[in-house]
């Protein structure tokens, strides 16, 4: 039964699921229509709020942007492609490939920040896909793919999860309605350690279960093992001018390493920051420069990853735009108050899981959702004296839930592994339902 049902939800979105960048466009008419058709915007007002947020989002996506360009290109390295196949090398299984690859996802989200886990669980995806290939063990690359992707689900439950560390930071904007709500409350309780417990468990068993038959499997493509095969290497060994020299040198990589290992400790460790996306950034480039041959030679890796930049540079400013029409026509504001209206102190935190599940398809951005969610649901916890704590992890339960059918922040994944959302979305729906239920039950006994 499970094969059936998988099978036909494959088969769907391999008919009916455009291009990332149609979806985008899709949303963004759907949203003008809501937005005209549903409040007090006219058509011109619209347009301008659209315009003037299109650009909202550019620092996000540069450093985007630069972990699949710095991350791929420290993956490449020579040192990074032993270490990547030697793990993958201990995979003799098709099932075992599932289960591996979903569960480094699970645990690089989980300790890792937004995009981190995106990165990490498409390499090693894809070197898996190329071991795989080479063993002759049958392995279904789209579903090897999904699994990557699928492990995003957790973030907001783990260690730099944007909700619950805003409301535990004194001054945050919402201080003088709700507190400081600490971490012990939200991301340090018992039952979000279960939570997340029984989806690392669970999920990549899951996963693996869905593997299509041998003779239907679809390997990585030839393409992507020659890719791998170039690892960047360099300029004309018959060179000898000193020009060729110098940027053939090891020598010159040591400088910038050095300095940035001393950063690193003065950030992380005398400062006492956190990981952000541009410290990752920050590591990933220290990496990558102090595990290439040669300046030249970590060029050329970057170089190499560039091809994979495209998208971000199309889609993010559609969905600032987007956003920026969600929240300025305020059909945000409208979502959100439709489920508040129909909630008491009790069903409050399933209402709010329900309404940021709906909102992140539309916003998908973890921080940019609890500004235009945040205060509406707060507001109704202490006004009902609901449970402030579990109704804020509602909000981020239901933003990354959805996200397992938003080909927005695939977009990294997809740019890695070389495949289009229709290809493993019929899969990613198949997580989506069975963590959607864990959710679901979770807030219910919670409650």
């Amino acid at each position: 039964m499970l094969s059936r049902f998988t099978n036909t939800l494959v088969a769907f979105f391999n008919r009916w699921m455009p291009d990332t960048l149609v979806v985008a466009l899709v949303l963004t008419a759907i949203t003008f229509a809501l937005g005209i058709g549903l409040t007090e915007t006219g058509p011109v007002e619209a347009v301008a709020v659209w315009g003037d947020n299109l650009w909202n989002l550019l620092e996000f996506t540069n450093q985007v942007i630069l972990i699949i360009l710095l991350g791929y290109a420290l993956a490449q390295t020579p040192a990074m492609q032993k270490a990547l196949r030697g793990a993958a090398s201990l995979v003799t299984t098709p099932s075992g490939a599932y289960i591996t690859v979903t569960f480094v996802s699970l645990l690089s989200s989980f300790f890792g920040s937004e995009g981190f886990g995106l990165v990490v669980g498409a390499i090693i995806a894809r070197i898996v896909g190329i071991a795989a290939r080479e063993r002759n063990i049958p392995v279904h690359y789209p579903l090897l793919v999904a699994c990557a992707y699928s492990g995003f689900v957790i973030w907001h439950q783990g260690v730099f999860a944007p909700i619950p560390l805003t409301i535990a930071t004194p001054g945050h904007f919402l201080e003088g309605m709700i507190g400081i709500v600490p971490s012990s409350e939200t991301l340090l309780t018992p039952w979000n350690a279960a939570v997340a417990g029984l989806i690392f468990l669970s999920l990549p068993v899951v996963m693996a279960r869905l593997r299509p038959v041998d003779d239907a499997c679809r390997p990585i493509p030839t393409e992507a093992l020659a890719a791998e095969a170039d690892d960047g290497a360099a300029a004309n060994p018959q060179l000898r001018s000193p020009a060729a020299r110098v940027e053939n040198s090891r020598w010159l990589n040591l400088p910038i390493v050095l300095a940035g290992l001393v950063f690193l400790y003065i950030q992380l460790i005398e400062r006492g920051t956190g990981l952000s996306l541009n410290i990752i950034n920050f590591c990933f480039l220290i990496l990558g420069v102090a595990l290439s041959r040669s300046p030249l030679h970590y060029l050329n890796l970057v170089v190499g990853a560039a091809r994979m930049a495209g998208p971000f540079l199309l889609q993010y400013p559609l969905y600032a735009g987007i956003a920026g029409l969600i929240a300025g026509t305020g059909l945000a504001q409208m979502v959100v108050d439709l489920f508040v209206q129909i909630s008491t102190a009790s069903t409050l935190p399933i209402t709010t899981f329900v309404s940021s599940a709906v909102l992140n398809l539309f916003v998908p951005s973890g921080g940019g959702q609890w500004a235009i969610q945040g205060p509406v649901t707060m507001q109704a916890a202490v006004e009902l004296g609901a449970n402030i704590p579990l109704t804020a992890m509602a909000v981020a339960f239901g933003d990354q839930w959805t996200n397992l059918i938003h080909p927005f922040l695939a977009i990294p994944v997809l740019a890695i592994t070389g495949l289009r959302a229709r290809d493993i979305m019929g899969y990613c729906a198949i997580a989506f339902l069975f963590t959607g239920a864990i959710f679901l039950i979770s807030l219910l006994v919670l409650i």
